[in-house]
């Protein structure tokens, strides 16, 4: 047995102890650290090649992992704009050069400019809507932007998609064709009436009258009219219908196969607005409207921003309207524990934690988003105390291992003597 192997496994234990207590120092200094994961030391031995009757001591190696997929507690927040997880997932965030990175830390601020940035100086990425849906690239962080509350004030978004959902009352009385809304007459006459509000490309309101009438057995026609060109509130108007549609509904008062569910109105000065008629229903009961509505907004200010827990970000304007203005994803790769920390508590895919992938929360095993409420470190002090103490002591006897073989070295040298 060497007395030079017994001094570098000596040292060796120490070297090993000493790292176990730099993670500790490091858990304990970030026990109050937003979306901290702690981190741990793990040993294993590194055994030398030997041949009898001589014996080479080997040495122990250190593998600091980081409890990445460990969940800490949530804690409540008054600021709508602090953010946590709960269940898997990552925020996807930026530095000042737009380099994406992972994080669990949701502080997130306004800052001067109105981007959303946390306590590390990392900006929050989304989707901005306009007011359609984002096309998400899964495996890569194509088309996502910061995040900007300013971009929201004083924003106009026109209207395309709406839908209307009503009973027609299946025992009303024909209504002959030279007489339908459609006509554009003085004699034109109608079942129904409802007004729906839309915006142009400015944020103007523009009004759309629906005429529903009844043309035949189980036979509708869907006349839509801007309510602007309207003489003396009705017709007729000052120009045709914008748009025109034939509703048919079979006997069980449903539509039928045959009819069409929707109907394409160009909104003067805005864009092709569709109205989704599919739950349109013909009942022996009175004309109903259950539920109605279309997107879009008007310029103003903001007075409420409301984040939902699958990422959707909703502004509510002055005049009450609520529009989705961006959507935050959550990124996610197969093994976060390997994933590489950073400064700023922010970490990288390695090889080894396999490739980002991109959702959005309550979907695809992703974990909600909560608005007003911050993930707490996953240190539990008690026992990263526990931890320093059982790696003082070992430090110590490895410091004995070391000065027992210093002390035989001394004796070997004193035979010279």
């Amino acid at each position: 047995m060497s007395l030079y192997g017994v001094m570098r496994t000596g040292v060796s234990g120490m070297s090993a102890q000493a790292n176990r207590l730099s993670a500790v120092a490091e858990n304990v200094a970030n026990v109050s650290t937003t979306g901290y994961k702690r981190s741990s030391c793990e040993f294993s031995s590194l055994l030398l090649s030997n041949s009898a009757p001589d014996y080479e001591s080997g040495a122990v190696l250190t593998d600091v992992r980081n409890l990445v997929s460990s969940q800490g507690s949530l804690g409540s927040s008054t600021s709508l704009t602090d953010l946590a997880i709960s269940g898997n997932g990552f925020f996807i965030v930026a530095d000042e050069n737009g380099e994406p990175f992972l994080t669990r830390a949701g502080s997130f601020t306004p800052t001067g400019d109105g981007t959303l940035m946390n306590a590390a100086g990392f900006n929050l990425l989304g989707y901005r809507l306009d007011p359609d849906q984002p096309d998400v690239a899964v495996n890569g962080y194509t088309n996502l932007v910061p995040v900007n509350l300013d971009d929201l004030a004083l924003a106009a978004t026109p209207s395309t998609t709406g839908q209307i959902t009503a009973n027609l009352p299946a025992g009303a009385a024909i209504i002959a064709a030279a007489d339908l809304p459609s006509t554009n007459s003085a004699t034109s006459d109608y079942t129904a009436k409802s007004s729906l509000l839309t915006y142009d490309s400015l944020g103007s309101e523009v009004k759309l009258d629906m005429y529903f009438s009844k043309s035949g057995s189980g036979e509708w026609e869907l006349a839509i009219y801007d309510s602007a060109a309207a003489a003396n509130g009705g017709f007729p108007y000052s120009s045709g219908p914008l748009a025109t549609q034939t509703l048919l509904f079979d006997s069980s008062g449903q539509l039928d196969a045959a009819s069409a569910d929707g109907i394409t109105v160009a909104i003067p000065g805005g864009r092709d607005f569709t109205l989704n008629l599919a739950d349109m229903t013909q009942l022996s009961a009175d004309y109903v409207v259950v539920s109605a509505g279309a997107n879009g907004n008007p310029p103003g200010g903001t007075d409420v921003l409301e984040i939902a827990r699958d990422g959707m970000v909703y502004a509510s304007y002055e005049n009450g309207t609520r529009v989705p203005v961006y959507r935050i994803p959550l990124a996610y790769v197969t093994s976060p524990d390997m994933m590489m920390p950073l400064a700023g508590n922010v970490y990288s895919t390695t090889s080894q934690s396999g490739d980002v992938e991109i959702g959005f929360g309550q979907s695809s095993g992703l974990g909600d988003i909560v608005s007003g409420a911050l993930e707490q470190s996953n240190v539990d002090l008690a026992t990263e105390l526990t931890s320093m103490i059982d790696a003082q002591r070992s430090y110590t006897a490895n410091s004995k291992v070391f000065q027992t073989g210093s002390e035989l070295m001394d004796v070997l040298m004193s035979l010279k003597r």
